[in-house]
């Protein structure tokens, strides 16, 4: 099997998986996010530990491209700190948008790597940027 269908196959397994989603009891943070080109929304939930990202949800809808990048950034960032997190965020953005990562980068992102080929896929970058840009909206305030 190619690295491309093995991304494929985790993207779509991850958008139709339920361990990320739901509401968090007391939230330090819920943020709406939303894509009004096709309308995908997320609401990502946050519950903090001091600077530490200790636990994270969301609800919404939305295509297989926003969902999966919402369970995956959930994982991928979980357990992390507030700095740690927006780091990681810009730098998943910066793969979408084509800047090339080092292996350090690449490695930090785990599996959000699976999403590198959408930035040859313009219809779908604000797809797999929505819940990045709302993390950041949320620990950037």
């Amino acid at each position: 099997m190619a690295l491309d269908e093995i991304y494929t196959t985790l993207i779509m397994e991850e958008s139709r998986s339920q361990h990320n989603r739901g509401d968090l009891e007391n939230p330090d943070y819920k943020e709406l996010g939303h894509n009004p080109s096709c309308g995908d929304e997320i609401t990502l939930q946050i519950k903090m530990d001091g600077d530490v990202l200790k636990d994270l949800s969301y609800t919404g809808e939305g295509c297989a491209i926003s969902q999966a990048s919402t369970s995956i950034m959930i994982d991928t960032v979980r357990g992390k700190t507030r700095d740690e997190a927006v780091h990681l965020a810009d730098t998943f953005i910066g793969m979408i948008k084509g800047v090339s990562l080092t292996e350090e980068e690449e490695d930090a992102l785990e599996d959000a790597m699976a999403f590198e080929g959408i930035s040859k896929l313009p219809a779908r970058v604000k797809c797999a940027v929505l819940p990045w840009y709302t993390l950041k909206n949320i620990l950037e305030k």
